[in-house]
């Protein structure tokens, strides 16, 4: 089976002006098919997300009119507007809607769910979404609204904003990509206001992201990260949170956001594999945006100088949002006008400077969490992610059942690279059941093609193997397949593959034709689609794992754990020996020396490839 979202890499998508202009001609055509008699543009079938997404598809009609003159449009756009003013304005308060903190307003506002209070909570959302289509369309319909429209439409933005912030709880839902998106609504708004509202609106603006987002950024693997509903960085959300990051600095010029962006942006290039794979996250584990994250990943991608265009989006919304049948959706069609709009180009080679939570090179990928435990490793064009042993998840060494990766204490980390190799050691303090402290050293390497991963600590007791990891996907042309084998591994010690007894309801076999998603949600406290995955996943007792047992002739006093990744012999030779300076492991392909820790406390590492 293939996952279902995760569908190719997003640079893959031709951006230059005559593919949008293509995008745009099939976006009219559809449009003119669908226009109702009393110019609705919405999906036939579209029930929630509604309220803004015939003004979206009016959003591109008028960007597609600026572009061709095409003499079909200026009708379509008048007609479709004048629906959504006439019906999908709404100014009496939405029955059960909870965050209201000023009741009967009277201020305008776009449904979630057109029926009143059917699912009022997703109304926040949807007016941010009514503001960004309303100013596009301010912004691309010059010739095809007179004034006295034009100035009922900056009128009814006015009105969306101060909904947003005046009668209502700001980002109710704890959601940093909504949030950001109406900061941007008001700084594009204030463009088209009288300049004495125009500035408040736009302090405003300026004023509720700095206290409300970036003042309450949440760290994760050493960035500060906007919060995406309730955790640092969710798949879906986190790269449209960074596209709204960059048309606020595009339209603002602000530094701030620029910044953000910047940290946002190395975090994400850290997560990725070289396939565009990444997992995790507090709404969706696996599902990925697509073209509501192009604008971020390639507008910071060239800023920071990094492959960010290999995150691998959902093809089925490539260009815009779509049906089930495959037909244009008018959600988030702001994010197509700005990504036509911004002229930046894709930046398609990888960084190549050490980030402290990832190792790549080449076709190798590992991304670290916040333990310095890998969260994915990548190699062979297999993913691994973390495996579960009683209820405790990572990659590292076991003894009688228990996982030794969580740190207690300082966690250092050393990079070396030298010819084609390249390196990271990860040594931390852990501490066992039995309380006793003990100094693990965790070392990778990798030639680009292969991963070689030696974990050295001091001698364990009874029963003790390391857990590396639970095979999960392979990259198969534009698509992930799932897997439940990975046969490129070799191991210094014993090596198998274990699987979860049959019928265990927290347990989850990697040959089972459920995604890791599914899984987690079906753990998780709360329902589908509201609920954390990630502490539903926690709830795994136990998962297919690659087990590992110690390395042969190891220095007295020592366990050595020793594992390859990818293509090489099924025999891995790996010989560990004290010297002065301290700890060396020598394999075919290299000799590295762990050192004693320097004045600091640092550890250190050297490199030298075989035969060198």
């Amino acid at each position: 089976m293939y996952l279902p979202h995760q569908r190719g890499q997003l640079h893959d998508l031709a951006d230059d002006p005559a593919a949008y202009d293509r995008v745009l001609a099939d976006v009219t055509e559809q449009a003119l098919a669908r226009l109702t008699p009393d110019g609705s543009l919405e999906h036939p079938a579209a029930t929630d997300d509604v309220g803004d997404t015939s003004l979206g598809i009016t959003s591109l009609l008028a960007l597609a009119w600026h572009r061709t003159k095409d003499p079909r449009l200026p009708d379509a756009v008048r007609r479709s507007l004048a629906f959504h003013l006439r019906a999908r304005v709404y100014t009496e308060d939405n029955p059960g809607y909870p965050n209201l903190t000023v009741l009967n307003s009277g201020l305008p506002y776009a449904r979630y769910v057109l029926a009143p209070g059917a699912h009022p909570i997703g109304d926040w959302p949807s007016t941010v979404w009514a503001l960004l289509q309303l100013v596009n369309v301010i912004e691309t319909a010059d010739g095809l609204l007179d004034d006295e429209l034009r100035d009922e439409v900056v009128e009814l933005g006015h009105g969306y904003w101060r909904w947003l912030t005046e009668a209502t709880v700001f980002n109710p839902q704890d959601a940093a990509n909504q949030a950001i998106g109406c900061v941007v609504g008001g700084l594009m708004l204030a463009r088209h206001l009288r300049p004495e509202e125009g500035e408040l609106v736009r302090r405003r603006a300026l004023g509720l992201y700095a206290d409300e987002i970036r003042a309450r950024r949440v760290r994760d693997r050493g960035a500060p990260l906007p919060p995406e509903h309730g955790g640092a960085y969710d798949n879906n959300y986190g790269p449209i949170s960074l596209s709204f990051l960059a048309q606020a600095h595009r339209v603002s010029g602000e530094e701030m956001f620029a910044e953000d962006g910047d940290t946002l942006a190395r975090y994400i290039d850290a997560r990725l594999c070289g396939s565009g794979f990444d997992i995790g996250g507090p709404r969706y584990s696996e599902q990925h945006s697509a073209f509501e994250s192009v604008l971020g990943l390639r507008y910071f991608g060239r800023r920071i100088g990094a492959d960010l265009g290999r995150y691998a989006g959902d093809a089925r919304w490539a260009r815009h949002a779509v049906g089930a049948d495959g037909g244009v959706d008018g959600h988030f069609a702001f994010m197509l006008v700005w990504q036509i709009q911004d002229t930046t180009n894709w930046h398609r080679t990888p960084a190549t400077a050490p980030a402290c939570h990832q190792l790549r090179s080449g076709t190798v990928t590992v991304s670290f969490d916040d333990r310095m435990t890998p969260s994915v490793i990548e190699a062979g064009g297999t993913a691994l992610v973390a495996a579960a042993v009683n209820r405790q998840h990572g990659f590292g060494p076991v003894t009688d059942g228990f996982l030794l990766c969580r740190p207690m204490g300082a966690v250092r980390v050393a990079d070396h690279r030298v010819g084609g190799l390249a390196a990271k050691l990860v040594s931390k303090p852990v501490v066992g059941r039995d309380h006793v402290l003990r100094h693990l050293q965790s070392l990778y390497v990798t030639d680009g093609t292969r991963l070689w991963m030696t974990v050295v600590l001091e001698r364990l007791d009874g029963e003790r193997y390391l857990l590396a990891g639970m095979p999960y996907v392979t990259a198969e042309g534009d698509r992930f397949r799932r897997v439940g084998d990975f046969p490129l591994v070799a191991a210094a010690g014993e090596l198998r593959l274990t699987h979860p007894e049959e019928g265990s309801p927290d347990s989850f076999d990697a040959r089972s034709e459920l995604t890791q998603e599914q899984a987690a949600f079906a753990l998780a406290a709360d329902p589908r689609g509201y609920g954390d995955p990630d502490a539903g996943w926690r709830h795994v007792r136990t998962t297919t794992a690659l087990e590992v047992g110690p390395a042969p002739d190891a220095p007295e006093g020592l366990d050595v754990f020793a594992v390859r990744y990818g293509e090489g012999d099924r025999q891995l030779n790996v010989v560990c020996e004290r010297a002065e300076e301290g700890l060396v492991l020598r394999t075919e392909s290299f000799t590295a020396l762990l050192g004693g820790p320097d004045a600091h406390g640092e550890p250190q590492l050297t490199l030298r490839a075989a035969g060198r």
